[in-house]
């Protein structure tokens, strides 16, 4: 007997909640509640792909800049006073005379 007005409470309930849902008030409201969700869910996932995006970026970034540090630190060897010396000894090259300079102001 229990289980019996179990059941019929239960559905009962059960034709309240899809007339409720399935109602003109009822549908829409569910319809824009699970819009609004999953519309949440996916910039939120968004969200999270341009954050990796921009951690991907950030770190070409450093990859770039310590490229950048390493050819400057070549550039200063190639140039240093010691190594343009040997160059101008290997090429007999020798140090402009006076007359040979030419100033552009």
């Amino acid at each position: 007997m229990v289980t019996k007005k179990k059941k019929s409470t239960e559905s009962v309930i059960l034709g309240k909640l899809k007339s409720a849902i399935f109602s003109s008030r009822g549908f829409p409201l569910i319809l824009t509640f699970a819009t609004l969700g999953i519309l949440f869910v996916l910039f939120r996932m968004k969200g999270i792909e341009l954050d990796y995006q921009i951690s991907d970026v950030n770190k070409q970034i450093e990859t770039v800049t310590i490229e950048n540090k390493e050819l400057k630190a070549r550039k200063a060897r190639l140039l240093s006073v010691n190594k343009l010396n040997e160059l101008a000894d290997k090429y007999d090259l020798k140090q402009p005379d006076q007359s040979q300079i030419i100033v552009v102001p």
